[in-house]
């Protein structure tokens, strides 16, 4: 579903438990917001990337399923999201190489390298009040000393939108070199 991941042994800090995980390079259907705030738009853009994948696309492909949902969120010194994101889908391995073109102005598909993460796992619906908790919580659990970018991360969503019981969720901070 997801393409060529690779995982890493569970760690645990401070009674925390989150995955180190590797994923290749691919390319994703993405659309931003400015302006806005999360909980305000984020709806109405994963709803758009849905309904790409689903077929509205110039080629009427059904895609099929393609979670998760990836925000790239920025956020300020207090920890409140900007009003800046950016939502992306990966589109399936099927459709790597040449994916269908969006009939929406406001889709791209951008191809984005691969990427190391810390992962932190948690379930519920989860909106920015959500998420922020989470990044604090795995920021206080890798300490000062991890190397991980702070001006940005993803806030992952791995359910239909009406799913009501056993939601899964995550927060992925993108590991830097030391």
């Amino acid at each position: 579903m997801f393409g060529n991941r690779t995982r890493f042994p569970c760690t645990i800090s401070n009674g925390v438990g989150f995955e180190v995980r590797r994923y290749d390079a691919a390319k994703y259907a993405a659309i931003s917001s400015e302006g806005r705030t999360y909980d305000q738009v984020i709806g109405e853009l994963v709803r758009k990337l849905l309904m790409y994948i689903g077929g509205n696309n110039e080629q009427g492909e059904a895609m099929g399923i393609a979670f998760p949902i990836i925000i790239t969120v920025y956020p300020r010194n207090d920890g409140v999201f900007s009003r800046r994101l950016v939502v992306g889908i990966r589109i399936p391995n099927t459709y790597q190489q040449d994916p269908p073109a969006p009939t929406d102005s406001a889709i791209r598909i951008e191809e984005r390298p691969g990427m190391t993460v810390y992962a932190l796992q948690f379930g519920g619906f989860a909106g920015e009040s959500e998420y922020r908790a989470e990044a604090s919580r795995l920021t206080r659990t890798l300490g000062e000393t991890t190397p991980f970018q702070r001006k940005q991360y993803f806030c992952c969503s791995y359910d239909p939108p009406l799913k009501p019981y056993g939601r899964r969720n995550e927060v992925w901070f993108l590991q830097e070199d030391p």
